[in-house]
């Protein structure tokens, strides 16, 4: 039996062809695979189901993609989700109102099956059980807490909802503060080498991690990187 059966997908689409193709090829492969075709229908699901990975298509009658993925971030049991956006739109404000609204990337239409795969094999890579249980870790700092193995951030008593992303760079940046992370690292070590992604998207998540925890401790070093910054 496949050790891909334990992840859980779900695939959001209007287009039922496209649904069934993509549900096709990932089971194909072993996942776990749930759909839905509209917004609505996912946030139920996926509040049903909580998987590990959310396929969602921005276009849809009724709620869109970008409302439903900013609902479903609301909920502390779909925290952890990967929300990759599959788009034909490739508008910068469209790219950039899917990483505002709370999700990890986005792919373009139209994708073949096999790039498809592999793409959803590189987002999955982090959900390796062994890895959290054999790195469990907190940093605690100036009121702020960061829990890698539980994936929380709580500051000064209150947890701070951050969607995947957002978690692995802050994390990423915080484990080694006072180091200067290049551009190139941060895409390499919180998306993934095969996977890539526009100067903006890093951008996007910076500014909305800096909102969140309400401190100012990640440093812009120009023309270079990122530092996490604590303070004396």
């Amino acid at each position: 039996m496949s050790q891909n059966n334990s992840i859980k997908i779900l695939l959001v689409d209007d287009e039922k062809d496209i649904l069934e193709i993509m549900s096709y090829n990932l089971k194909r492969e072993g996942y776990d695979v749930y759909t839905a075709r509209d917004g609505q229908a996912a946030i139920n699901k996926a509040l049903d189901i909580e998987p590990h990975l959310i396929v969602l298509d921005i276009m849809m009658p009724g709620m869109d993609g970008i409302t439903a993925c900013q609902e479903m971030r609301k909920h502390d049991a779909l925290k952890k989700s990967v929300i990759i956006f599959l788009t034909a739109r490739n508008e910068d404000f469209a790219q950039i109102a899917a990483l505002e609204s709370g999700g990890d990337d986005f792919i373009s239409k139209p994708i073949t099956p096999k790039v498809f795969l592999a793409k959803v094999k590189t987002y999955l890579r982090r959900f390796s059980t062994e890895e959290a249980q054999n790195n469990p870790m907190v940093i605690e700092f100036d009121g702020l807490v960061i829990n890698f193995e539980r994936y929380i951030v709580i500051r000064e008593g209150h947890e701070i909802l951050l969607p995947r992303k957002e978690f692995e760079l802050l994390a990423l940046l915080a484990s080694k503060p006072g180091k200067v992370f290049t551009r190139e690292e941060i895409f390499s070590k919180v998306w993934g080498n095969d996977i890539v992604v526009g100067d903006r998207t890093i951008d996007v998540h910076i500014r909305k991690i800096r909102e969140k925890i309400g401190l100012s401790l990640i440093r812009t070093v120009k023309g270079v990187g990122y530092t996490f910054e604590m303070k004396q």
